[in-house]
């Protein structure tokens, strides 16, 4: 399957330490686009481990992690405003 993934930490008391972490366990799995923004092919099993691992330090009353999925890249379109990322120029 595919997924974009986004994240939204609130940057209280702790929050750039959780931001990290996430950052980094996000970065084992997708490829990371902008911001606080990941995509990429992932297993189900895989998306599961990546959820287990960031259900560590989502604050459920501060923190949101939003998965959008697909059965495959193809079926997205994507355009870019201002600015194209190479990162993601693999996938095109």
């Amino acid at each position: 399957m595919y997924i974009i993934l986004i994240y939204d930490i609130a940057m209280d008391n702790g929050g750039p330490k959780v931001t990290r972490n996430i950052f980094k366990i996000c970065r084992k799995y997708l490829t990371h686009v902008q911001k606080s923004v990941f995509e990429g092919e992932i297993t189900p099993a895989l998306l599961a481990k990546l959820r287990m691992e960031l259900d560590q330090y989502i604050r459920d009353e501060e923190d949101s992690v939003i998965v959008f999925s697909s059965r495959n890249e193809r079926w997205l379109e994507k355009e870019f405003w201002g600015i194209a990322d190479e990162k993601t120029s693999n996938f095109f």
